[in-house]
């Protein structure tokens, strides 16, 4: 197995991007209706005498564990401020950001007539990357202090990918993505196969879901891991088939492929050219070419057996 050294990243990146076309469905039509709440700014505002309100409007937020004592140290605490005066700058104006979702929402409303908008609250998690957007039907929770910016002050110990994502511009991509991964079937199959490309059907998803918004965004990738991936996409699938990983049932793989990570782990030397989360790219693309030998809807894409679809997709790896 060669991979393609890194002058030639970029003009296979340049050249196969945006190879695959993009849904762009007409949702001018569509009415949501959505409230957005900003319990970030009504809590970091909040004097003593205004806690029980809050309490009444955020019951969510104060279980019995917190008691108004806590609540209070928390609010005066000067570093939870010194965030909260960073968020602002930022996120003051969280009109894009509606609109963006307003924008998502009535996608999501297009492929499926059932879907209901939730209610958005924001909030800050002390930079909890990890919880960075919470999906639960009506409810959807925001961590606006995991989106300053990658080269803000505060993610300055932060791995680079994960600083990657900590943009305002990836916000939208990880509410997508959290909705998309609720709509999903459990996944029954265990191969590794079968997960990359579950993992694919929620990529193709935000293919539908955010039209307009860029392969690297998506994936989280920086320019140059995006163009390794694209350009080495051949040799990828080709080491996972001489390796007979694709039926493997090995959970190690999920941390090599599948998770998020600085890198990929082929165990080579260049591996620290790759991005993490190859196994993720290349199940999009194989559901991509599913989509695109059969003709189907969003629905089906994200019902369908994975193997089976793999059977149905007749992918062939671009050269």
């Amino acid at each position: 197995m060669r991979f393609f050294p890194i002058l030639l990243f970029l003009l296979f990146c340049f050249c196969a991007c945006n190879k695959e076309a993009v849904k762009n469905v007409d949702v001018s039509h569509i009415d949501v209706n959505f409230e957005v709440k900003r319990f970030d700014v009504d809590f970091y505002n909040a004097a003593p005498e205004d806690l029980q309100v809050l309490k009444r409007n955020y019951p969510y937020f104060f279980p019995k564990l917190v008691t108004d004592s806590i609540a209070l140290s928390k609010i005066k605490n000067k570093e939870e401020q010194e965030l909260f005066k960073e968020t602002q700058k930022i996120h003051k104006d969280f009109l894009p950001i509606k609109k963006q979702l307003s924008a998502l929402f009535k996608h999501l409303k297009f492929y499926s007539a059932s879907f209901r908008s939730p209610d958005v609250i924001t909030m800050l998690t002390n930079i909890d990357y990890n919880s960075r957007v919470i999906y639960a039907d009506s409810l959807l929770l925001i961590s606006l202090d995991v989106y300053l910016g990658k080269n803000h002050k505060f993610y300055a110990d932060f791995p680079t990918y994960i600083k990657e994502n900590n943009t305002k511009e990836h916000l939208i991509v990880d509410i997508a993505t959290a909705i998309a991964a609720e709509q999903l079937p459990r996944l029954q199959a265990r191969s590794f196969l079968a997960k990359m490309i579950y993992e694919g059907k929620k990529m193709y998803a935000l293919d539908c879901y955010l039209p307009l918004v860029s392969e690297k965004l998506k994936m989280g990738y920086e320019e140059e891991k995006l163009g390794w991936v694209v350009a080495n996409e051949e040799s990828i699938w080709s080491y996972f088939v001489q390796n007979e990983l694709l039926f493997s049932t090995d959970s190690n793989l999920n941390k090599r492929f599948l998770e998020p990570a600085p890198f990929s782990k082929f165990y080579m030397e260049q591996d620290n050219l790759s991005p993490g989360s190859v196994g993720v790219w290349l199940g999009w693309q194989i559901v991509r070419s599913y989509v695109k030998h059969n003709d189907v809807s969003l629905q089906d894409v994200l019902k369908i057996n994975e193997l089976d679809l793999y059977k149905k997709s007749k992918y062939k790896p671009r050269k």
